[in-house]
């Protein structure tokens, strides 16, 4: 049985669906004024895995990640470019989507973008303040009242008093409680904006994923995911909000992702340890950086530094070191991999709130195998071979051939031709017993990062 860890009661759950065998799943996409960087990515590969291994285990999944392309740091960034603010949204979304494909994340079944559900936002808004949950201020906001939901808290176990000592009054006092969050924001001169009862304006942050979730997914769904600094305020407002809107529970399984450091600091642009997705993939092939998001527990926090990337690389080499005689092995499918007692061990682990960092020690241990069948039973190694790449598949890993990606290399690195020639040099040094030269053409080959493999069947190679 699978079982999820469930943020809003602070424990493990057996997932039970609302619908057998459907699942219907929400996350809180990015805001796209600016490149996607290595947190976002964290989100990103966390939660395509989830999906990945819950369509595997027969659960029809509805993913829906949305895409919020109006704020005040969309316009602002906007208006530094001078540039309409649709011409800046639709750059980085376009280079949001080539970023995901690299890391292999698969598109989401609906995509929604706050622009295009403005209709269903000002719905949303109008039965609230009908309801007596919201109320228009005299400067053209709307606020949602904290007050008048009871539940307020209940999932950053916050209350409200709290709330209250830490809270300030914006817009010259126009909200009746410091703690009341904006549902519609009136427009500013100049600043783009949409009609509604309440004259032209913007929607706030929070209403857009209340109403994109809901009308892509129904009033209750199964689970809401997204990132560390989701779960308060912008999750607890959603809640709110919803089920002030509908009368109905909002979400049954709440999901988080852990935070990303940066050498055991804070990520941020004013500390200079801030990466992009594109610029980590300028150095790194992009499964190395998938397996580092991975090979840790989805909600546990994890330090980016260029050490742990290089042991994730490492630990990548071992399985498609394991793998390269058998570059032309198919992987297995799920039907032949469930008669494997390596894929009953990974799917516990796995059904133990997606435990990655298991059921890539379970693959290890695979590898392992692998590599001493190698040397007994040429058909067993096969049928291992083929469980590893299976099992990897799961994961989005183990998806190059492996001769190619234990050869790639930087743009600036000693090219396959020179290293290829510089062997050959050395196997001819060797036949005319020139040990020395041979020596040291395997020196300089490893002073450039290259690794020689001597066999029965002549000399391999592979990139440190």
């Amino acid at each position: 049985m699978l079982k999820i860890y469930n943020t809003l009661s602070r424990q493990k759950e057996t997932f039970q669906p609302l619908h057998e065998g459907k699942v219907n799943m929400y996350v809180c996409g990015m805001t796209v004024y600016d490149y996607c960087h290595l947190g976002h990515a964290r989100v990103l590969v966390a939660f395509d895995l989830i999906v990945n291994y819950m369509r595997s285990q027969g659960y029809d999944v509805t993913y829906v990640r949305n895409i919020t392309d109006i704020d005040d740091k969309i316009l602002n960034r906007a208006a530094e470019n001078g540039e309409p603010f649709e011409k800046l949204t639709d750059r980085f979304i376009t280079a949001m989507h080539e970023d995901e494909a690299k890391l292999g994340v698969t598109s989401p079944s609906m995509e929604p973008r706050a622009t295009e559900h403005l209709p269903e936002i000002i719905a949303m808004v109008e039965n609230l303040v009908e309801n007596g949950y919201a109320y228009a201020a005299d400067n053209g906001d709307v606020y949602f009242a904290v007050t008048k939901f009871a539940d307020y808290g209940k999932l950053s176990k916050k209350n409200l008093d709290e709330l209250l000592s830490g809270a300030r009054v914006e817009v010259a006092d126009s909200k009746k409680d410091a703690r009341d969050f904006a549902l519609w924001k009136a427009a500013k001169e100049g600043e783009a904006s949409w009609d509604s009862p309440w004259g032209p304006g913007r929607p706030g942050w929070h209403i857009e994923c209340s109403a994109m979730s809901t009308g892509c997914l129904g009033s209750t769904f199964d689970i809401h995911g997204g990132g560390p600094d989701l779960p308060f305020p912008h999750h607890e407002n959603e809640i709110a909000q919803s089920e002030a809107a509908t009368g109905q529970k909002y979400v049954n399984y709440w999901m988080h992702a852990g935070a990303v450091r940066v050498d055991d600091e804070k990520m941020s642009k004013s500390l200079g340890n801030f990466f992009t997705i594109r610029e980590i993939l300028e150095k790194y092939h992009p499964e190395v950086v998938r397996y580092f998001l991975v090979s840790s527990h989805y909600r546990s926090s994890i330090n980016y530094s260029e050490d742990h990337l290089l042991e994730a690389k490492a630990g990548l080499e071992r399985f498609y070191t394991a793998l390269r005689a058998y570059g032309d092995v198919v992987p297995l499918d799920l039907q032949a991999l469930e008669g494997s007692e390596n894929y009953r061990r990974f799917v516990t682990v796995m059904d133990d709130d997606f435990n990655t960092r298991e059921a890539i020690a379970v693959m290890f241990d695979l590898a392992r195998e692998l590599n001493t069948q190698s040397k007994v039973d040429a058909e067993a190694a096969k049928q291992l071979a083929a469980e590893l790449k299976g099992l990897g598949a799961l994961f989005g890993l183990l998806q190059a051939e492996p001769e190619s990606f234990l050869q790639a290399g930087a743009d600036d690195a000693i090219s396959a031709e020179q290293i290829e020639t510089l062997i050959a040099d050395r196997t001819q040094a060797k036949k005319d017993k020139n040990y020395a030269r041979a020596d040291e053409i395997r020196q300089e080959l490893l002073a450039q990062g290259v690794v020689l493999e001597d066999s029965r069947e002549g000399t391999k190679w592979r990139r440190e």
